[in-house]
């Protein structure tokens, strides 16, 4: 069944906000890669190659959630903004909602959540919010090679919901994740870059590492715009839930700096 994700920008923060409403007033406080703030919007298609639960993990039953929503493609959005505090350190806020639902077949009688669904016709609906604040460091700045490395905090608020009717169960999660941050640029042009963006832990129960790597161009001091491929995978394996995901992003992106 084709995935239908309800996929809904999240309201900007206050300081996002702010960063919006005085583009005016700060726009002299840097330009290109000195720019001191900096918002984004990076969208394009999404698919699922891997997507396996289990609930509750030790003795659920195990099942493929893109029997039920689809693997995609649909589109996705994601919302960024950073300040560069001073030449080496620097925030980010990455907002990245996703929701997909569908309906397809269960393949046998499944235990999740406490109930049983028989085999045959469910709903599925698989929700897999971030929000993501980055401490970023930069340690090498030198010809046509910049270098960060730092780390992220991932709240992530998930949900994985299964519908027969009057038949309903679901696991939800919010939570907080550790990560490592990588992220590097190198520029063979006046205007051409190549990008790399990691967020990574591995290790105890779980996993997560959502990496990029994107072409950009510099349409002027202020504008960029990119493309590129982004991979998001990871999940945990508790006696509470078993669930990982290996998702695939055909990315656009479009950034303003000042």
């Amino acid at each position: 069944m084709p995935i239908r994700p309800r996929i809904a920008l999240p309201r900007l923060p206050i300081f996002l906000m702010i960063l919006l409403a005085t583009t005016q007033s700060w726009g002299q406080s840097g330009t290109g890669d000195d720019a001191r703030f900096g918002i984004g919007l990076e969208f394009g298609p999404v698919w699922f190659s891997k997507n396996d639960v289990r609930v509750p993990g030790n003795t659920g039953t195990k099942f493929d959630m893109t029997d039920l929503t689809g693997s995609g493609p649909d589109l996705f959005a994601r919302l960024d903004g950073y300040w560069n505090i001073n030449s080496r350190h620097g925030l980010r806020l990455v907002l990245a909602p996703l929701e997909a639902s569908g309906t397809g077949e269960l393949r046998e009688d499944t235990d999740f959540a406490g109930e049983t669904f028989p085999a045959g016709p469910t709903e599925g609906i698989y929700k897999f919010n971030a929000y993501k604040l980055t401490y970023r460091y930069t340690f090498r700045d030198r010809g046509a090679w910049r270098w960060r490395i730092g780390f992220t905090g991932v709240i992530r608020d998930a949900n994985i919901e299964l519908r027969q009717g009057a038949l309903q169960a679901n696991d939800d999660d919010l939570g907080f994740v550790p990560a490592l941050h990588l992220s590097g640029e190198y520029r063979f042009g006046d205007r051409w870059l190549f990008a790399l963006d990691f967020d990574g832990l591995a290790g105890g129960p779980g996993r997560l590492f959502d990496v990029a790597l994107k072409l950009e161009y510099d349409l002027n001091e202020r504008w960029r715009i990119g493309a590129g491929y982004r991979a998001l995978e990871g999940g945990a394996d508790t006696d509470d839930v078993y669930t990982f995901a290996w998702l695939h992003y055909g990315v656009l992106d479009l950034s303003y700096r000042f």
